[in-house]
């Protein structure tokens, strides 16, 4: 996925979030061995997000693009986020699949450790 596909695809899936009542905290949070595409909060929690997308599901669908690898990276950007937290709150992570041009799933507790 090109970066502006890329980006295009976090806006629609922070706006989609935010209309369901979460808060954007951070995008695109980087460490050594992982990335978040989205942090935000969800009442109490704190919620990762990993963004996909696909335009059709010949090559597999968005949520077969998770793999255990990937999912490895964003647990450890995770931790690492965390870390800088004094007193971290409860935290989950969700999956935002994009299929299409606008079909939006959103998957809450995707994964997790």
């Amino acid at each position: 996925m090109t970066k502006q596909r890329g980006d295009w695809a976090e806006d629609l899936a922070a706006a989609f979030l935010t209309r369901h009542g979460l808060r954007v905290i951070v995008r695109n949070y980087r460490c050594r061995s992982g990335e978040i595409d989205l942090v935000l909060r969800d009442g109490t929690a704190l919620v990762f997000a990993e963004v996909r997308m696909r335009h059709d599901k010949n090559f597999g669908g968005a949520a077969e693009s998770i793999t255990a690898a990937k999912q490895r990276r964003i647990i450890h950007a995770a931790r690492h986020y965390l870390a800088g937290l004094g007193n971290p709150p409860p935290c989950r992570f969700d999956a935002v699949l994009l299929t299409g041009s606008h079909d939006i799933e959103w998957i809450r507790d995707a994964f997790g450790e």
